[in-house]
Formats: structure tokens, C-alpha cells, sequence
């Protein structure tokens, strides 16, 4: 009974199949090792690449062009690791081999690289420090066609579009493409309106990028007023001005990521934290709202115990008012006598004849005593 969970080879071999031709990073890539079991058949050449530890099946289709070659050779090759569903077999497709031997470019640049260590070219301290926050505008120093130009571009404009870009378009390889390089640098060491320089080009051989690993570049990126950004090659391309820039980016296009803010991702950041603020505002807002009603409620009890208290104060005293009013008084059968203006208090203050005012609650009579 077949397992559910079980794969086919021929799914499995496709899947493998798919990892590596999906792979950028191993596209055209430099591989150097010894020729082992080298063979010429119907202008197909299969060999292998070895060092002391591994070996490396190779197949290159040119195989006419290769008829020099012979097992022992300490060679570069260039190209791209494939994986062959029917066969069952992986192999590096070679375009091209150079001889890696005495004076080849990797001894070069490995003695290049000793001696500008030594001399404190790599050396942190040396390095500018690079404000992402400041950049108003990248200048450029590569090709002014093919996609390294355009994808800095592109890259840099989607994520700020207010950085500006300048290119110097120079030769990226071939004879005296160096001096081209080291006269971008040199111009844009001087050019105030630029904030950082990138120095770019696309990945490549070695005899490619070896602009790239001369003195005379890596001196003109060390003496640079303005920061150096490298963005030469692959991930895997390191080139000497890599140790000697300010910092590497492993590709062009992460040269611009690196260089600029995404700013599509700070205005969402932005109306994220204006949300959160509005609905602390709002919360803050509600919760002194309460604590007003609150406060309100309290008061108006305040004030009410207030002025119960008055009214019932008020009540008293005009309690003891009424008991000292004289109409009050009269009520009870009391009456008040005058002569004129003067209230008389006393019998004996009142003589036979005189005229006497009694004045009820009602009303007043005279009488005369007699």
C-alpha cells in the first residue's frame, strides 16, 4: 500500500531541479580548482573541478574551444550549477575557463589586499559614517545602460521619492576602465549636492570586476570626501574596494534599500501612531468627561446640602421672628397703647384725661382715661 505522504522521484528530482534554477546567487559564478578526467565528446567537454577536500562535475558545450586543457590545470571556471532531472546528476555548466596560475588575478588580488590591510585601508576607524535620515541625493558611479542603473533607480524612487540621483556613467570593465571609476569618485568627492556615492556594476567574472581590485580604485574610495557605498557584483563577488568602502551592499539594489528610508512604510507607521494617539486623545477625553460629571454631581450635592442647611437656618430665625413680632404677640389678647408717637409701657406714665391710642391687629380705637 503506497504511503500518502510519499513523493515521486520525478517530483522530488523537479523540486530539487527548481531550488538551483531559481537560485540568482548561483548564476555566473567563479569556481577555481584542478582539471580532473578531462574528455572531448562531439564538442562536448566533461571534466571535473577538485581541491583536497571535494570535486565538482563539469560539462561545458564549447567544448572545441577547450582542446588546450588538460587534466592538472589549476583553472577559473565560470558559470552556473544545474541539476539533471533524468539523470539524476548535478553539474556546473561552464562558459568560460582561465588559467589560475602563477601572475593569474586572484594571486593578484589576494597580494593587493595584504598590502592595503597592512597599510590600514580596511581599518573601521578610517570608515564615514552614513546618516540615512540626511540623504537628499545618491550620486551614481556606473554604467549608464543596463538594469544596475535603472534597478537604483526604481528601487530608490518606490521607497522616497524625494531622493534625487546622479549618475557619472563610466566603463565598468575592460582597458582603463579603472581610470573611468577613479574620475567618477573623484568628481563626486568634490561635488557638494551629493550626499553618498554608490559604486555599482553587475555581477561577473573575476577578470570582470578586476577594475574593481586595483590600487588605484581603492585609494581614490579611501581618499573620497563623501561616504562610498560598494554595490559590485553577487552576494558573492567580494571585490577590494568592498574592504575598503565605507560600507558593502551585496547587490546594487540593496545598495538602495540600504541608502534609503521606505517612506510608504513610515506614513503607514505614521497613521498607525496617529490612531493610537486619537484613541488615547478620545480615551483621555471620555474618562475626564467622567470625571466632571462626577465632579458636577458632587457639587450640585454639595450645593444643595448648602442650601438646605440655609433654608433650614432661615427657618429657625424666622421661627424665632414670628414669636417676637408684635401682631404675633397681640393675637394672644396683648395690645399696644400710644399718647401720639410715644408707646406708653407703664400705667403710671398716664394721667386722667389724656388720650390714648390701643392698637389691635385689626385695627385701632382712642379712649380717654379717666
Amino acid at each position: 500500500m503506497i504511503n500518502d505522504r510519499a513523493i515521486s522521484v520525478t517530483q522530488i528530482s523537479m523540486y530539487i531541479k527548481n531550488i538551483f534554477d531559481s537560485e540568482e546567487l548561483l548564476e555566473n559564478i567563479d569556481v577555481f580548482g584542478e582539471i580532473s578526467d578531462f574528455n572531448i565528446s562531439r564538442g562536448i567537454a566533461y571534466f571535473s573541478l577538485k581541491d583536497e577536500n571535494a570535486l565538482l562535475p563539469c560539462v561545458a558545450f564549447d567544448g572545441n574551444g577547450l582542446s588546450s586543457v588538460k587534466n592538472g590545470d589549476m583553472v577559473v571556471a565560470t558559470g552556473s550549477p544545474k541539476y539533471y532531472v533524468k539523470g539524476g546528476r548535478l553539474s556546473f555548466n561552464v562558459r568560460r575557463l582561465t588559467p589560475y596560475g602563477m601572475g593569474n588575478l586572484f594571486e593578484q588580488f589576494l597580494r593587493l589586499k595584504q598590502t592595503l590591510e597592512n597599510e590600514g585601508l580596511f581599518d573601521v576607524q578610517h570608515k564615514k559614517q552614513i546618516n540615512v535620515n540626511t540623504i537628499k541625493r545618491i550620486g551614481v558611479v556606473s554604467s549608464e545602460s543596463g538594469a544596475v542603473i535603472q534597478d537604483i533607480i526604481n528601487i530608490t524612487k518606490r521607497r522616497n521619492p524625494n531622493i534625487d540621483i546622479v549618475l557619472y556613467p563610466v566603463k565598468v570593465q575592460g582597458v582603463n576602465a579603472e581610470l573611468d571609476i577613479c574620475k567618477g569618485i573623484n568628481f563626486f568627492s568634490n561635488y557638494e549636492n551629493v550626499d553618498v556615492v554608490i559604486v555599482a556594476r553587475g555581477g561577473g567574472s573575476l577578470e570582470d570586476l578586476q577594475p574593481f581590485n586595483t590600487e588605484i580604485v581603492a585609494r581614490a574610495v579611501y581618499s573620497s570626501n563623501k561616504p562610498i557605498v560598494s554595490a559590485v557584483g553577487h552576494e558573492t563577488d567580494y571585490t577590494i574596494i568592498d574592504f575598503v568602502s565605507d560600507l558593502r551592499a551585496p547587490t546594487p539594489s540593496a545598495a538602495a534599500e540600504l541608502l534609503t528610508e521606505n517612506i510608504t512604510e513610515q506614513k503607514y507607521n505614521l497613521k498607525d501612531k496617529l490612531k493610537r494617539l486619537v484613541k488615547c486623545i478620545n480615551q483621555i477625553i471620555e474618562n475626564q468627561n467622567l470625571k466632571i460629571n462626577y465632579d458636577i454631581k458632587k457639587l450640585t450635592m454639595i450645593a444643595e446640602s448648602f442650601v438646605n442647611e440655609i433654608n433650614y437656618a432661615l427657618s429657625l430665625k424666622q421661627t424665632k421672628l414670628n414669636k417676637l413680632d408684635p401682631k404675633e404677640i397681640m393675637k394672644l389678647g396683648y395690645v399696644k397703647v400710644s399718647r401720639g408717637k410715644e408707646v406708653i409701657v407703664s400705667a403710671k406714665s398716664t394721667f386722667v384725661g389724656d388720650k390714648l391710642d390701643l392698637t389691635f391687629t385689626d385695627g385701632k380705637i382712642e379712649v380717654v382715661r379717666r
